[in-house]
């Protein structure tokens, strides 16, 4: 046996539909196996809050090994697991095909779904889970919608904190009276049929954020596509899962998969790519899906047709090269590697294609921002998100750039609140969340950024 693995990690397939994979006494003898092999090796102390809080059980247990740990402490430590999956992708020498098998982040899915078929899954944060539905409404009274989940609402948002468990100062993204699908249908962009890579054809997965909190992402990413050639369609058939994933709702997540592949496989027949605009989606398309259902093809076959839009964009760069007239963007950009992005194992796509432009400051920032989706909002985690983001924070309050941006828009939100935790002031930073919008400012195609109606 080997002290650590060097081969690319591998992942199973998720056997969600087991009677084993539910077992308490399975489940627990399999949380210690792993558990105990995290003791040993405490690589992973500086990632998310979990190990953290493993090592403390162990060491204030009165062995200070695992067998004197009672089963119930478990729980702080699956509940801090933020499923980022960077323990996995890049710390562990254990993970498959290492004889000791390791999946952390899977472990602890697999202990929410048991959770989640016993019926412990509170009832606001599965509600919290329906984002399509929460999305329409949302939209539909855009304006109450985003009086009410300001920090600064001292009348709703404490009673959201006592009802939902949302932190009263975590900052929660708003919502916008057009939809990106309305916005899209409604706007026409015309094609530049000279550019290099003229005959792309492209089907955009909106994501609910693009959709229903910020559309400009979506209208950006269609300017930006149609400069370059690039005919696009944009759909949202549902949500990709994400939220209930978390949570545990992997049947759930199985239903959403099986109808969307079926949705877009439609697009793959008439010759598109499949385009998501959020990396947690783009994740769950090309990686999560074909392990929740690995005898789909048609889940596989989406797979394999998916793309982050910056990875898209950098292989137009490539292959046949980027449309002319990108200008420099003044004052400099700071870009978060967020971990869903680095999770796709597709290297630095939006800092590389931010650095085609030409005379911009590019500086990149490749650690955890701490907001972990929804995990990083709720009453108990947000301190903790914001201290595991902190060395973040310090890197953008020191390089005071122009413009922040990542490819999780919820951890760029989350960065500027940890930099104000400092004492910084974030008024300068510019409103664009996103890397593909300050693309479509290069260009000059307009101001990637409105206020929300």
């Amino acid at each position: 046996m080997s002290e650590g693995g060097l081969e690319a990690p591998v992942r199973h397939p998720i056997p969600w539909r087991d009677a084993d994979f539910y077992d308490p006494d399975k489940l627990d003898q399999e949380l210690r196996r792993v558990f105990d092999i995290c003791h040993g090796c405490r690589r992973c102390f500086n990632l998310c809050d979990s190990f953290p809080r493993l090592f403390d059980l162990i060491d204030s247990s009165p062995s200070g090994e695992l067998d004197t740990v009672d089963s119930a402490g478990f729980k702080p430590v699956i509940d801090a697991c933020t499923l980022c999956d960077m323990c996995f992708m890049t710390k562990c020498p254990y993970v498959p095909p290492h004889e000791f098998d390791l999946d952390f982040p899977h472990l602890m899915l697999r202990a929410r779904a048991q959770e989640a078929k016993q019926g412990k899954i509170p009832f606001a944060t599965r509600q919290l889970t329906e984002t399509d539905r929460n999305g329409k409404i949302g939209c539909a009274v855009a304006p109450v919608a985003n009086w009410a989940t300001k920090c600064s609402n001292s009348l709703t948002r404490p009673v959201m904190q006592a009802v939902a468990g949302v932190h009263r100062q975590a900052a929660l993204p708003p919502y916008h009276s057009k939809t990106f699908i309305e916005r899209a249908a409604g706007e026409k962009i015309e094609v530049d049929r000279t550019a290099p890579a003229f005959g792309r054809k492209a089907v955009i997965y909106a994501t609910c954020f693009a959709n229903f909190n910020n559309p400009d992402i979506g209208a950006a990413a269609l300017k930006v596509l149609a400069k370059n050639g690039v005919e696009t369609e944009v759909v949202h058939p549902r949500c990709c899962g994400m939220p209930k994933f978390e949570h545990g709702d992997i049947a759930a997540v199985a239903i959403s998969a099986e109808k969307t592949s079926r949705d877009l496989g439609a697009w793959i027949d008439k010759g598109y790519h499949v385009i998501a605009l959020v990396p947690s989606c783009a994740l769950m398309l090309k990686f999560e899906w074909p392990l929740v259902l690995p005898g789909d093809e048609a889940v596989q076959r989406l797979s394999r047709s998916t793309s982050d839009i910056t990875e898209y964009l950098v292989d137009i760069a490539r292959n046949e090269g980027l449309a002319d007239g990108l200008s420099p963007l003044e004052g400099g950009v700071a870009v978060h590697m967020s971990c869903h992005s680095r999770a796709q194992n597709m290297g630095r796509k939006a800092a590389e294609m931010l650095r085609l432009l030409p005379d911009t400051d590019i500086s990149v920032i490749e650690r955890c921002s701490g907001h972990g989706g929804s995990w990083g909002v709720m009453k108990d985690n947000f301190d903790v998100a914001l201290k595991i983001g902190k060395p973040v924070a310090r890197d953008v309050a020191k390089a005071k750039p122009r413009f922040v941006v990542s490819e999780c828009p919820l951890a760029r939100d989350h960065i500027l609140q940890g930099v104000e935790r400092l004492g910084e002031d974030t008024a300068g930073i510019d409103a664009a969340q996103h890397p593909i919008q300050l693309m479509a400012r290069a260009y000059g195609l307009g101001n990637p950024s409105r206020s929300p109606t």
